[in-house]
């Protein structure tokens, strides 16, 4: 996906707020005006925070760190999955289950029994087991990754969190908050910008604004991921040309500590 510029925030609607009394009045300053009841947002203050979050998510990844993308309305689930997967960052599309961050252990426990029973089935087809418990078992599994599949793969608490509307994850965000997790959040009219770190302002109601932001982080996760593929390369290389008992200038000291024993043994013959 190209960058991200004023002319195709126009063309995916991302200007477009909410009814003028459904706003937040802390979301003032990203108000243009207000149109047939509709407030504008200003994009001239979208791109400029927008360029904030692309800088800031390009170094988190080149550092390493992880993203968990977070959206669960319905017009987002399939693209939030998507673009999460394309970046091979974490996601959550489905309903956000309480303590999903700040009681990440017991989730933990839950996507390593998904894990199992997944295992199980590739392996045996829980053909040892009868038919109406192969039947719980294949249940179970479906109603755990309803849930947890796009976090399976998440050992740690990630190291940033993008959110598709405030409001509607108002726990996820709450608890990101809590554990000081920096928060990446396309903000519309109606939500309130508090304790968001990386504020994006716009539309996050219609699927083409939503992708455009979104589609736009993704690429930026790839591009941060190979610098720091390239720099973990790079560090391996150089341990490897730097030999365990290798002298750092190739030997000299060791050339004239000989020449030296050799010189004593004469002197003492």
């Amino acid at each position: 996906m190209s960058d991200v510029s004023l002319k195709k925030m126009l063309e995916a609607g991302v200007h477009f707020g909410h009814q003028t009394t459904r706003w937040n009045p802390k979301m003032k300053e990203y108000i243009y005006a207000a149109r047939n009841g509709i407030h504008i947002i200003d994009l001239q203050k979208s791109i400029k925070k927008f360029r904030e979050a692309e800088g800031k998510i390009r170094e988190l990844v080149a550092q390493g760190k992880k993203i968990l993308f977070v959206a669960t309305k319905k017009q987002a689930q399939e693209l939030i999955a998507e673009e999460a997967e394309r970046c091979e960052m974490f996601y959550v599309n489905q309903r956000w289950l309480g303590g999903t961050l700040t009681n990440f252990q017991t989730i933990r426990k839950s996507i390593d029994r998904l894990v199992d029973l997944e295992r199980m089935e590739e392996e045996t087809g829980f053909a040892n087991l009868h038919k109406k418990e192969a039947q719980m078992m294949r249940k179970e599994i479906s109603k755990l990754n309803k849930f947890l599949q796009g976090i399976k793969r998440m050992k740690n608490l990630p190291d940033a969190v993008f959110i598709v509307d405030t409001r509607k994850e108002k726990i996820a965000l709450a608890e990101a908050r809590k554990l000081n997790i920096p928060v990446f959040a396309i903000v519309d009219t109606n939500c309130d910008p508090d304790g968001i770190d990386y504020i994006i302002p716009g539309n996050d109601d219609a699927i083409r604004s939503i992708s455009l932001f979104t589609g736009r982080l993704a690429d930026l996760a790839i591009e941060g991921a190979e610098i720091f593929r390239a720099a973990k390369h790079d560090k391996q290389e150089s341990a490897g040309d730097a030999k365990p008992g290798a002298p750092a200038d190739g030997g000299a000291p060791a050339e004239a500590g000989k020449q030296e024993a050799a010189a004593k043994d004469s002197v003492s013959a």
